[in-house]
């Protein structure tokens, strides 16, 4: 399954996941081709911009500037890995076709084991992403959701292995003079 998933990531294809929150659709964040694709297949409005996702913080590092605010780092060390999306600064490597060109990237570390592993067997282990479903109708919560939501649009459609999603969509949350701001409240609260 692992070199199936790095097959298709790194010709500029579409995969989808089981999280800890919802399923996910998700690319290599170096291919505008892909990330295309994924606003395509979910009919996503284009002002609407992806996270970037690994299974570690560091991994992400180089997508924010630095120095993160300390706030932020706070809520990295309590919530991450967890259903909490930060949005923080961008650095020059993040794409603007990944964020809409808005200035920040939200960041989100899945607590979840079958998404850790496929991150930790791609290439940059990170992934643009978003949730696995058209956009306006719920996001999928079982492998067989994502078959049958996007599973023809996809390239590949990973199995859960048992490891299910929760349900409930992560908590984002931005920061406005150095405090949190809520911008949707989903699992955690802050």
């Amino acid at each position: 399954m692992i070199e199936k998933i790095n097959e298709v990531l790194k010709n500029d294809g579409v995969i989808a996941y089981v999280t800890d929150t919802v399923w996910g659709l998700g690319c290599l964040p170096s291919s505008e081709k892909a990330v295309r694709r994924i606003y395509e297949i979910k009919h996503r409005d284009g002002n609407k911009p992806l996270i970037l996702m690994s299974d570690e913080f560091y991994n992400l590092l180089d997508y924010l500037k630095q120095p993160i605010e300390k706030e932020a780092q706070k809520l990295i060390k309590k919530y991450f890995p967890g259903a909490l999306t930060l949005v923080l600064d961008k650095s020059e490597r993040t794409p603007d076709y990944i964020t809409s060109s808005f200035p920040t990237v939200g960041v989100r570390i899945p607590d979840n084991k079958i998404f850790a592993d496929i991150c930790k067997s791609i290439e940059g282990r990170v992934l643009a992403t978003t949730s696995a479903n058209l956009s306006g109708e719920p996001p999928a919560l079982t492998y067989e959701e994502a078959l049958n939501y996007i599973g023809d649009k996809v390239d590949l459609v990973i199995p859960d292995y048992g490891y299910e999603a929760k349900g409930k969509a992560s908590t984002v949350a931005g920061f406005k003079d150095g405090q949190p701001v809520i911008f949707r409240q989903g699992e955690i609260i802050i």
